[in-house]
């Protein structure tokens, strides 16, 4: 059964994963979520979604933002808003990025951070769950 709009969730709930739903029910595009606990010293994973036009971006960003100060969770920092090409919203043990389409395939993380564990769509990446080699460190420097 679906949950309703007003209906708290789990508190158990990652941030991240938080931030992932309240950008599908904006309608986000080809939302990933990239594991980079392993691969990464600043964050734990990326959300990275795109909007069709700047008024999607930006109310992808304010769902997000609202979804997460319900739960008492605040960015560190936003940049991009303004412009909405590239909207970057730093969580601390996330980033959210929220791209154009064109901003997102001449940036391309998702080929920059290939190696890390990959998820489509809001559910995520399981604990204990990697789809990169087991040592992604090794072959991530190893080419």
């Amino acid at each position: 059964m679906p949950r309703k709009k007003d209906q708290p969730q789990d508190p158990a709930t990652p941030a991240w994963q938080i931030a992932a739903q309240a950008a599908e029910s904006k309608k986000a595009l080809d939302l990933v979520v990239l594991d980079l606990r392993e691969v990464s010293g600043f964050t734990d994973h990326f959300v990275i979604c795109s909007g069709a036009s700047n008024r999607q971006i930006q109310a992808i960003a304010d769902e997000v933002e609202m979804q997460l100060k319900r739960r008492g969770r605040y960015p560190l920092g936003v940049e991009g808003y303004e412009h909405a090409e590239w909207v970057l919203a730093d969580y601390g043990e996330f980033i959210m990025h929220i791209f154009s389409p064109a901003a997102r395939s001449f940036y391309d993380l998702e080929r920059l951070w290939r190696h890390a564990p990959r998820s489509d769509g809001a559910a995520g990446i399981a604990p204990g769950h990697s789809s990169a080699p087991p040592d992604v460190r090794s072959s991530a420097s190893g080419g």
